[in-house]
């Protein structure tokens, strides 16, 4: 063979060899890609099972699940437990997660969580025996709110207008439901003819949580009912002792709130109201008359006292025919313990500040000393 065969053949071999070279490169560069391309994927569902995991299992959800949690329980066996219930998505994202959060001593108990809580939530509730839940937003219902005033609360916070609201608490297929829900709170007594509104005073005044961007209307304002329920069933032997009903105690702790400032002994001012109705003496409180007119004053003129209103307690003795107002616990409890007075007057000067009297006469200087 001669040299140009040769030099021939070799130049074969070479380009040969370099064209497996490229094959092997080829292949083993689509070996290397399909391996980014599968832990890629691998890792990108795993992050986002994890990113999964980490969010509530339905941010809707309103219905409790019963979770008991035995005393010595671990970590794992309750992050298994709470994926049991549906409560958690996976266990070890739970697990992992309390622990990244150096979290994991929690209480035994019975636990109503959701399964729109958040693992922040649910290991804050573990951690402290209560259930806890950061709510969507808030209502503050102050004391001393009528029906009209609490549905401008309402309109304010909620997606309900003032009307939607009243045209609900007001209606007769409401009232008869909470009249079946609360037997012990609203009873017979709101269906009185001269009554204005027969719910007013029945729903308590606090701060509610919401858990859902847009609750029922009818959960919002049952849920003040059953409020005002938990708080007036714990007098319930009080009340008997006194042969007193829960629409007298509403109506009278009105009135204490409505008279009430800062300042204000609402034992002493409750001592006047009961003095007066033993004497057989009329209220004369302002703030039924107010009510009567159905507007606010900053005075409360002589001509208005005429008012031919039942609510007027300057024209009619012993209480109004029920509460003009939400009254709080403070005036609820001063209704049912008044001082021991002799006092049958009380004014307010223009710091607050309330000045009994026993007699007429007495009352007279004090107003000329305070209010003239």
């Amino acid at each position: 063979m001669d040299n140009g065969s040769k030099k021939q053949e070799m130049f074969t071999k070479m380009q040969k060899k370099k064209s497996e070279v490229k094959v092997v490169r080829k292949i083993v560069a689509i070996i290397a890609i399909t391996f980014v391309l599968v832990f890629g994927i691998i890792g990108l569902m795993g992050y986002n099972y994890v990113k999964s995991a980490l969010k509530p299992v339905d941010p809707d959800a309103t219905k409790t699940i019963a979770v008991e949690v035995p005393i010595g329980s671990s970590l794992s066996s309750i992050s298994a437990l709470l994926e049991k219930k549906g409560v958690i998505k996976d266990a070890k994202v739970f697990k992992y997660y309390a622990k990244f959060k150096n979290e994991s001593q929690f209480q035994a108990g019975n636990y109503d969580l959701t399964q729109a809580m958040t693992l922040d939530e649910l290991i804050e509730s573990l951690k402290t025996g209560k259930v806890y839940r950061e709510p969507i937003f808030t209502m503050t219902v102050p004391e001393g709110l009528t029906l009209d005033q609490i549905g401008k609360i309402v309109e304010k916070k909620t997606p309900y207008t003032q009307k939607e609201f009243m045209d609900l608490v007001t209606s007769e297929e409401f009232v008869q439901k909470m009249m079946a829900n609360y037997p012990e709170l609203v009873t017979d007594a709101v269906l009185a003819d001269n009554i204005r509104y027969d719910l007013e005073g029945y729903l308590f005044p606090a701060t509610y949580s919401y858990f859902e961007e847009k609750p029922s209307l009818e959960s919002i304002a049952e849920e003040m009912v059953a409020a005002m329920n938990n708080v007036v069933k714990n007098y319930s032997e009080v009340l008997a002792e006194k042969q007193m009903s829960v629409h007298q105690l509403l109506t009278f702790a009105s009135l204490l709130e409505e008279e009430a400032t800062a300042q204000t002994d609402r034992e002493t001012i409750a001592s006047v109201f009961y003095n007066r109705i033993e004497q057989g003496m009329p209220l004369q409180t302002d703030p039924t008359v107010l009510y009567a007119l159905g507007s606010h004053k900053d005075r409360v003129l002589y001509e208005d006292l005429e008012v031919e209103n039942a609510y007027n307690t300057y024209k009619n003795k012993g209480l109004p025919p029920g509460p003009i107002a939400g009254a709080g616990k403070t005036s609820i409890e001063a209704a049912l313990n008044p001082s021991k007075t002799d006092y049958l007057y009380f004014l307010a000067d223009k710091d607050g500040v309330n000045h009994f009297s026993k007699t007429y006469d007495e009352h007279l200087q004090k107003k000329a000393q305070y209010i003239k």
